[in-house]
């Protein structure tokens, strides 16, 4: 006995198009934008500004701060004069340390081991050893040698110095900074030319461009872009950091500022003299690099 059953249906299938409706997105002037909000932040930025406010209000209505000491101390002579002492120390200590940083740094990279072990071990030397205790070194310079003579190396002088009339504090202070500055500096530079990429030195080698010229027209304009900002932080610490040779008396805008008020006992305004005038100089030189920087930049992708 055979089982049969309806056959399928071949019909086809139709869709009705009024049995669904679609749904329409709702057109953009119609959505409501909403702000992320951030109450928090604002509770942080209200928090701040009060503090900031106080801050300033007790700068005003403090007698402690002793203005008017710190307007009659701000350009006396001796102050004036001891600022000079700083940028003369900061400029002499910034030429000569990036001079022999620059001298470090291309030693550094150089194909040559043995300058690349002289180099490596001076700035490791002059990076470990704190920069007050070199300073000291360099001032008692007369107490190891003598006289410095200039001749055959283990052999006859032909002309000697007084290494006491040679080396003075001054001299000393100039020394310390410069062979200090010169440490990190080279770090600096050479950080700048291993960012330039090797291709370009590559491309003008192919070209028959003389390796001092690559060096002068196209690495170090390239590397500069790297090297500006660090340099222009190592200047700025070293402009502070010239406080430091107040240890050896020399008349620098910190020692003096102690001098004074040693005498007549007003350290907080004496303080803020100080203070003032490093605030004042580091704007400037911070003027300085933007403006450096900018240059530098020229054709670079931003």
């Amino acid at each position: 006995m055979a089982l049969t059953s309806d056959p399928p249906s071949t019909a086809p299938l139709t869709k009705d198009p009024t049995a669904t409706a679609t749904a329409t997105p709702p057109a953009p002037a119609d959505l409501v934008v909403v702000p992320v909000r951030h109450p928090w932040r604002w509770v942080a930025v209200a928090a701040t500004a009060v503090l900031l406010v106080q801050f300033a209000h007790g700068l005003v209505t403090n007698p402690g701060w002793e203005w008017d000491v710190f307007a009659a101390f701000f350009t006396t002579e001796t102050i004036l004069q001891a600022v000079w002492v700083t940028l003369q120390l900061t400029f002499y200590g910034t030429a000569l340390g990036f001079a022999i940083g620059i001298v470090l740094a291309f030693m550094r990279l150089s194909a040559n081991p043995f300058l690349r072990s002289v180099a490596f071990g001076y700035i490791w030397a002059f990076r470990s050893i704190p920069l007050i205790v070199q300073l000291l070194f360099w001032f008692n310079l007369a107490y190891l040698y003598k006289e410095l003579s200039i001749g055959i190396p283990f052999g006859p002088s032909f002309l000697s110095f007084d290494t006491m009339g040679l080396v003075g504090e001054m001299s000393a202070a100039v020394l310390g900074l410069a062979l200090h500055q010169a440490a990190y500096a080279a770090e600096i530079v050479r950080g700048g030319v291993l960012a330039v990429d090797e291709g370009q030195s590559e491309a003008a080698a192919s070209l028959g461009i003389p390796k001092l010229r690559q060096l002068r027209r196209i690495v170090l304009p390239q590397a500069m872009r790297s090297i500006l900002p660090n340099a222009a932080n190592e200047i700025i610490s070293l402009f502070k950091g010239t406080s430091i040779v107040s240890v050896m008396a020399i008349g620098e805008l910190f020692y003096q500022v102690q001098v004074v008020y040693g005498r007549n006992g007003r350290v907080v305004p004496l303080l803020m003299v100080a203070t003032a005038w490093y605030v004042l100089l580091t704007t400037a030189l911070s003027v300085v690099q933007h403006y450096v920087e900018r240059h530098y930049a020229k054709g670079s992708a931003r």
